[in-house]
């Protein structure tokens, strides 16, 4: 059934925090060559403002080193590789959204890691060491980018303390926050620091120990921040992991429940909330990132997030990517935008095209979202079914009726979905290679790009009637763009004459 939609002429605003920022692993992996290509190429369409990631105390950054003078182990701090890391970041137009962690080898407590990389997860040995390094990284950042600059990046401490990517007890994770709350404050006090970075084990629990110690210890407190995935319980089959999906709207509710806990303290009410990581599956290794299907689980998402959250941070931009190992091939369940060789996914498109929306929402429901910047309209549909349903897919048809902007326009439309835009099918086709030769590279390439077409909307009455259907586990982009038509101008010109239209 055709639902038939009149357009209201004003609206609300759209809250899209979707490029608020991106999620990247550890940042040690953007001295390499592909993960600066991938960069690159998210930052031409996409333009996340902030990039968020592990590793920045990590011993392959380099930072923190001891060396023995007069008998007495001092700390000696290298910035060379962190500042190859920033100048990389912000010559790509995005800045860092710092996380302290992981555990520097020289300041551990003991050898329990997490990752290929082996990130040390531990307490430190001296908790003034570890706050003097908080200190001497900020301070160097000042220095070398300027107050100005700095202060405007958010830093959060720690990743995920709630699972066993911390070893010490919440008390001890508090403890942690508050020497390094107080170090980010001593170096500026507009520097905004946050916590506690958990993801969705005993949400209550933390949220509510954190914030109430935080007002108990007068410990400094400008965000919280949290982590939200909605797969559920995973199975392993051979070097892949499988999982069913909950609604996409669970992630929403969420944020709910994090906005209603956080409105029970005076003190956190009004404050940001930043999902610094989201996805729909938690693991690497999960073939549900290279596909349709997730690009529209993620439209639907993004539709909404941003009523509740400041930003929520899709994990990840690039498969360049090493928790789980060095990635064995090039569709093999990567959390990245960008597979390997800079193949765009199909979720890449459903941030693109967010990205694209305007700041005026004027209708929105389960599928769809109308906006418009200005006289230029932005249609974004998704239509994703679950593959567990009892219910049969069906097309999302829709006939809109939008208020004409007074003169012609062109109807452009992008879709992804089916043959297009899904390489991971043509890389099947393909039968799966492991390394790719420029030939397979090229038809990948060519497989990655939605399909685009156009059409000239003439108003009728003062509307534009256009007209969507949207087949399952499919995403659109329609933009409505006014047209100076200079045809008079172009004397003798008839294009019926060869067919053109």
């Amino acid at each position: 059934m055709v639902k038939e939609i009149k357009i209201p002429s004003s609206g609300k605003a759209f809250i899209n925090n979707s490029t608020y920022c991106g999620g990247t692993e550890r940042l040690g992996l953007a001295l390499q060559k592909e993960y600066v290509d991938h960069l690159q190429l998210v930052q031409k369409t996409i333009k996340f403002r902030y990039i968020r990631g592990h590793g920045l105390f990590c011993d392959d950054v380099g930072i923190y080193r001891e060396d023995k003078v007069d008998g007495e182990l001092r700390p000696f701090y290298n910035f060379t590789y962190l500042d190859r890391i920033i100048d990389t970041y912000l010559e790509n137009g995005i800045r860092p959204f710092l996380e302290l962690g992981f555990m520097p080898e020289r300041l551990k407590t003991g050898e329990q890691t997490v990752f290929y990389w082996k990130g040390n997860v531990t307490p430190p040995s001296s908790y003034e060491k570890w706050a003097d390094l908080v200190k001497a990284t900020l301070e160097h950042l000042i220095e070398r980018y300027g107050r100005d600059e700095v202060v405007t990046w958010p830093v959060e401490v720690w990743n995920e303390p709630n699972i066993p990517f911390w070893a010490g007890t919440m008390e001890e994770y508090f403890k942690l926050y508050d020497y390094s709350a107080r170090a980010v404050k001593e170096v500026d006090p507009d520097i905004q620091v946050g916590g506690p970075a958990i993801c969705g084990v005993e949400t209550e629990k933390w949220l509510r120990g954190f914030i109430e110690h935080c007002i108990e210890n007068n410990s400094p407190l400008d965000f919280i921040s949290r982590h939200c995935y909605t797969a559920e319980q995973p199975t392993r089959q051979g070097h892949y992991i499988y999982h069913k999906l909950n609604e996409p709207t669970y992630m929403i509710d969420e944020l709910k429940e994090t906005r209603a806990i956080m409105a029970d303290y005076p003190l956190t009410k009004d404050m940001p909330l930043h999902i610094t990581e989201f996805n729909s599956s938690y693991n690497p290794l999960c073939p549900v990132h290279d596909t349709t299907y997730q690009a529209a689980y993620i439209a639907r998402i993004l539709s909404e997030a941003g009523e509740y959250a400041d930003s929520y941070s899709y994990w990840t931009f690039s498969d360049v990517f090493e928790e789980a190992d060095v990635p064995k091939s090039l569709f093999h369940g990567g959390f990245g935008l960008v597979a390997l060789n800079s193949i765009k996914k199909p979720t890449f498109y459903t941030f693109e095209f967010f990205s694209k929306a305007g700041d005026e929402l004027l209708y929105r429901d389960a599928n769809l979202i109308v906006t418009k910047k200005n006289d230029r309209y932005v249609i974004i549909g998704w239509n994703w079914h679950s593959r567990w349903s009892d219910t049969e897919p069906v097309n999302q048809d829709y006939r809109l009726l939008l208020p004409s902007v007074g003169q012609e326009a062109i109807m452009v439309k992008k879709l992804v979905g089916g043959a297009y835009a899904n390489p991971i099918q043509t890389w099947i086709n393909l039968g799966m290679p492991r390394s790719l030769d420029n030939e397979q590279l090229e038809i990948l390439q060519a497989s990655s790009l939605p399909l685009q077409s156009d059409a000239r909307l003439t108003e009728n009455d003062g509307q534009y009637a256009v007209e969507l259907a949207i087949e399952p586990n499919h995403v659109q982009m329609i933009e409505i763009i006014p047209v100076k038509d200079l045809a008079d101008t172009y004397l003798g010109f008839d294009p019926d004459f060869y067919g053109i239209k």
